[in-house]
């Protein structure tokens, strides 16, 4: 707890006399909530947690969250109603000059809360926060690392159960089935099961579309896990697979190889991106690589940096990236090579190791 709030405060440009992190309900908890206090159970709607710059804090949680909340080591005031959290913010807040709020993940219904309960000055610190948590520490990446393992023997085995004629949404529901009997305490994200016309769309999710011979099938999946989040995608062919097909395989795994040989610290992120953007552009596919290259992961799936040209960030030991090149061509389909990866001192290291061998099934 005390290294990850040092690692908040570290981050904030001047001085403060603390930091306030208030959750609403559902889904607007802050995962900073998670990240400070260490805690993998509970909901945490409407409860509150200060933090201080010698390291320590206090929270304030209801009835419902209490034995969930006496995991965690920090000390805690249990609520009566819902009252006693504006109280506890005027106890806290009494006195203070100026405090920090995190405002990317704090609606205007909670900062209200905390202005009516200080005169202090209020400061949005939400950057600081986005650069704490891009670098995990060593329990972060264990966590990670089991996360990314459930995702990638399910990668594998989920070559298994798919079958010409399956629907899209059961194929996904295999994927969520799959990850829970490995240790997953649930999905990542809604899973994304793609197939023929519909894997040229990069968000799509999942229909009833049945599988049909010929079929591009991009599966983009992740598990969660302590709170933590994998992010692994695969692309598999029904059937049969055409030369064009063969090709966009080839060409989108040769720039996510181009992209890991730049992984190291001190190398900018847009350089990364770079780097598989030059492989597929060099190809009859040039401009079919429509977003960036990846992006930051943990408690978020999107954990508020990434490795793309519109993203000023230099690699640092221990952040957490995606690197998932593709190619998407309307009406044809989409092929998106995925994995999870952390920079250590050396290099990286991969949080994702299912095989990348081109599979029709």
């Amino acid at each position: 707890m005390k290294s990850r709030i040092d690692s908040i405060f570290e981050w904030i440009d001047g001085d403060l006399d603390a930091v306030v992190i208030l959750n609403s309900i559902k889904p607007h908890v802050d995962k900073t909530f998670f990240y400070v206090t260490g805690l993998t159970k509970g909901e945490f709607e409407n409860c509150g947690l200060v933090i201080y710059p010698d390291n320590t804090a206090e929270m304030c949680v209801s009835k419902l969250e209490s034995e969930s909340a006496s995991k965690s080591d920090i000390p805690m005031k249990v609520m009566e109603d819902r009252d006693d959290l504006d109280e506890w913010l005027e106890e806290k807040l009494s006195g203070e000059e100026k405090i920090g709020v995190n405002a990317s993940e704090l609606t205007y219904k909670g900062f209200k809360k905390i202005e009516d309960s200080t005169d202090a000055e209020i400061i949005d610190i939400s950057d600081a926060v986005v650069e704490a948590r891009n670098r995990k520490d060593d329990k972060e990446i264990e966590i990670l690392d089991k996360a990314g393992d459930i995702a990638s023997r399910v990668a594998e085995e989920i070559t298994e159960h798919i079958e010409e004629g399956m629907k899209e949404y059961e194929v996904a529901a295999e994927l969520s089935y799959l990850m829970r009997k490995k240790g997953a305490t649930g999905d990542a994200f809604e899973t994304i099961s793609a197939s023929g016309p519909n894997s040229a769309e990069p968000h799509y999710t999942s229909g009833e579309r049945e599988l049909q011979k010929g079929d591009l099938l991009v599966l983009d999946f992740g598990a969660l896990y302590k709170r933590y989040r994998s992010d692994i995608t695969r692309t598999y062919i029904i059937g049969e697979a055409s030369d064009r097909q063969k090709k966009m395989y080839k060409t989108v795994l040769k720039a996510q190889e181009a992209a890991l040989d730049k992984l190291e610290p001190d190398v900018e992120g847009s350089e990364v991106h770079n780097a598989a953007k030059e492989v597929i552009d060099s190809t009859e596919f040039e401009g079919k690589f429509i977003h960036g290259l990846g992006h930051s992961i943990g408690l978020s799936t999107h954990d508020g940096s990434g490795l793309s040209p519109n993203v000023d960030i230099k690699l640092e030991p221990g952040m957490v990236f995606t690197v998932e090149p593709g190619i998407y061509i309307s009406g044809l389909g989409g092929v998106r090579i995925e994995d999870d990866i952390v920079i250590t001192e050396e290099g990286y290291e991969m949080l994702t190791d299912a095989d990348k061998k081109m599979k029709i099934l």
